[in-house]
């Protein structure tokens, strides 16, 4: 029985975790840097900082998020997150609020 329910904590955990809202992704993974503009990374919601990095492309875009870029690490702070929530939050720090 002990098994059984530790196993299902284990589920409900992992579901939390994948239901999470963009802004919650971001508030745990993203904001410490992209908040400060920390060693160059562009800060949330700025179109401007954003607009030059959009050029180049989603797909190059999320190349850089999973293999790390400059001074940003792989994965940048999201291990879990799959390439939807990566474009997510690409979306989300690059507009306006």
């Amino acid at each position: 029985m002990k098994g059984f329910i530790a196993g299902l904590a284990m589920v409900v955990a992992v579901g939390a975790a994948h239901g999470a809202s963009v802004e919650d992704r971001y508030n745990s993974s993203c904001t410490f840097c992209h908040s400060t503009g920390a060693a160059g990374a562009p800060h949330s919601h700025n179109e401007a900082e954003w607009k030059p990095r959009l050029a180049k492309g989603m797909d190059t875009l999320l190349k850089h998020v999973k293999e790390g870029y400059n001074a940003m690490p792989p994965k940048g702070m999201c291990n879990d997150c799959s390439d939807e929530e990566y474009r997510a939050l690409i979306k989300y720090m690059s507009k306006s609020k």
